[in-house]
């Protein structure tokens, strides 16, 4: 295999993929890699519904090479290192590849083991996460066998975690599946997350406010997971008050729903790309590099300041695109991507919140309608419109 490529792309998920896609479109003939060590791609942002057993697993799982678009070289294989002064990378493998121009999207890492005893009791003794294909329909299994006087509590670290309001989807399916099946108010159930507000955007967290209560779910902020005793049901938290002090508190639970802490993934925090919180250090509006102007980056692992979101590779993807062959051409960099995230809030079967909005947490939202209102239509478009778009649409680079 030549190791030489006009443009490298470093991740073979939602962004890599649509972004290689769209370039294809844009000008056939590119010479275009992704590297990219998976077998499997999967569509994350259903393993909520999963959980709450209204979606089947196995649709949200396809084989990487049915969605790697035509003409690009995959090579399988991950990458370990950077060396941008010489336009290179290095493998896993021991392998180095150079390029002309790079894409980095590598996505977010999940830090499982940064929560003492969790990776030990994952998928069993009532602890779960939909955070991973491996669980999500244990998640199932564990709101099924809640009972009356027993305590579900539902975690969200202080780091950035990808899909913002997934800590919480599942909380309130978990609240409405109970109330349905005549446990409401008889299971406790508690958010318990390191956060310090229900969500961001007030329009938004007034009516969140109204699911809380509704359910009666009791709600923990400045509580972040740090260890998790599974056959003992025990987890405990660091608490952190007003002054800033932190003592620790141990709460009981019989399921619990852990969103592990995330970062960059570590050969991206360990090289000259990341800025001093081990992101990839990007222009906000343009997605290229601070200090290396041939290279571009989207997606969950970059520095921008937005909600780390599916909706949010779906806005940068032809912002990076359009800049990225600016730049090959000599041209200015005139796509500007405006921090759009989106939040699909299910809070409750059949009911969703749908959350838009942009770097300054002005609403940007897509119908005529009073979004931030429970919906039966915005759930349709959750379960069914947003999952074909991705797999017809966004991954072939036409949406």
């Amino acid at each position: 295999m030549n190791n030489h490529f006009q443009i490298l792309i470093i991740g073979g998920g939602n962004a890599g993929i649509s972004v290689a896609a769209q370039l294809l479109r844009k000008r056939k003939g590119l010479n275009i890699a992704i590297i990219e060590p998976s077998d499997k791609h999967y569509y994350q942002p259903a393993w909520t519904l999963v959980g709450g057993g209204v979606f089947d697993l196995k649709d949200t799982v396809r084989d990487e090479s049915a969605v790697m678009p035509k003409g690009v070289t995959w090579i399988k294989e991950a990458a370990a290192s950077f060396l941008p002064e010489s336009k290179a990378v290095s493998t896993q493998n021991g392998a180095v590849y150079t390029y002309d121009y790079m894409v980095v999207a590598p996505g977010i890492q999940l830090n499982w083991n940064a929560v003492k005893g969790l990776p030990e009791t994952l998928g069993r003794n009532g602890v779960t996460s939909n955070y991973s294909y491996a669980y999500a329909n244990y998640t199932y299994e564990c709101l099924q066998q809640l009972k009356a006087g027993q305590t579900a509590l539902f975690t969200s670290p202080g780091t950035p975690v990808k899909c913002g309001g997934a800590p919480q989807k599942i909380m309130y399916l978990t609240a409405d599946y109970l109330r349905k099946h005549g446990l409401g108010g008889k299971v406790k159930v508690e958010l318990v997350t390191a956060g310090g507000v229900i969500f961001g955007i007030k329009k938004y967290a007034d009516e969140l406010m109204k699911k809380v209560k509704e359910y009666g779910i009791v709600l923990n902020f400045k509580h972040d997971l740090v260890e998790i005793d599974g056959p003992g049901k025990k987890a405990t938290f660091k608490v952190t008050d007003a002054e800033g002090v932190s003592t620790l508190v141990e709460k009981h639970f019989d399921m619990i729903h852990v969103t592990p802490p995330q970062s960059a993934p570590d050969f991206i925090r360990n090289s000259k790309l990341a800025n001093e919180a081990g992101w990839i250090d990007v222009n906000k509006f343009t997605l290229q590099h601070s200090n290396y102007p041939d290279i571009f980056a989207l997606g969950d692992a970059t520095s921008t300041p937005n909600s780390k979101t599916g909706a949010a590779v779906r806005k940068q993807a032809p912002v990076l695109v359009q800049n990225l062959l600016s730049h090959m051409d000599g041209l200015a960099l005139e796509g500007k991507y405006s921090g759009y995230g989106s939040c699909p809030l299910v809070v409750g079967y059949g009911q969703l919140i749908l959350a838009e909005f942009d770097y300054d947490n002005k609403l940007d939202e897509t119908f005529p309608f009073d979004q931030s209102k429970p919906s039966w239509s915005m759930w349709i478009l959750k379960k069914y419109i947003l999952p074909w778009m991705y797999w017809h649409k966004i991954l072939k680079g036409t949406a």
